[in-house]
């Protein structure tokens, strides 16, 4: 059923019917992997290649700041190692700042056309400069340039970032994009890795009664080796 919205008052929406969720999934504590992260990339492999999901890597990114106020947006996930999920940004950026200060965060992904989600919960760390480095060389000229040429999150004027981008391509001497050339990585950017302590997924069902199985990290062990507390949840 499509979406219908109702306006009872100037100043009042409401979104009332919605269409069904429906998957052929039977999700529990006995269908999956024994870790989070090998559950995920199976998910992840799966929305890729079925073809229907679209930008199945965006996911939202929630971090706060140390008396609690927090503070999401969307960003790209752009590696799932044997210690959790990762992601590239300027250090200097609000998220960036916040993850220093309250080095903890919760990620979300919902892919629509699948009626899929998954949550994540843990803390973070720092890439590498090595990692940093490899990932960075691997981006689009164009995405190297824009990197060196962003203050992210800083109030900027109209024609501020257009002109900062002309000034790094005449200090790394870069004529024309497409002719490609050197553009070092900055130390002020890199990646962000979200170490999971809890990951659930989810699976959309009809009437609301979804699939909820979660992962809980059990025990001191380190993360390559972590053991896993998986438990079904109630829709």
């Amino acid at each position: 059923m499509d979406k219908v919205i109702a306006q009872p008052a100037a100043d009042k929406l409401q979104v009332l019917p919605h269409h069904q969720y429906v998957t052929n999934d039977n999700l529990s504590p006995n269908t999956v992997a024994s870790s989070p992260l090998e559950q995920f990339r199976a998910w992840f492999k799966e929305a890729i290649e079925g073809g229907e999901v679209k930008e199945a890597e965006a996911m939202t990114l929630s971090t706060a700041t140390p008396t609690g106020i927090p503070s999401a947006r969307i960003v790209l996930l752009k590696q799932v190692d044997s210690k959790g999920f990762v992601f590239f940004t300027n250090y200097t950026s609000r998220k960036s700042k916040e993850l220093s200060e309250n080095p903890h965060a919760a990620i979300a992904i919902y892919w629509r056309e699948i009626h899929r989600s998954v949550r994540v919960v843990g803390r973070v760390e720092k890439l590498s400069p090595e990692e940093n480095t490899e990932y960075f060389q691997s981006r689009p000229i164009g995405s190297r340039l824009g990197a060196w040429a962003s203050k992210q999150s800083t109030v900027i004027q109209e024609g501020d970032l257009d002109a900062r981008l002309e000034k790094v391509k005449t200090r790394f001497g870069i004529q024309d994009e497409k002719d490609g050339g050197v553009v070092p990585t900055p130390e002020f950017w890199g990646g962000w890795r979200v170490i999971p302590d809890e990951v659930e997924f989810w699976s959309g069902k009809p009437s609301r009664l979804h699939d909820r199985v979660r992962y809980l990290r059990a025990g001191e062990e380190s993360d390559e080796s972590a053991t896993w507390k998986i438990e079904r949840l109630s829709p």
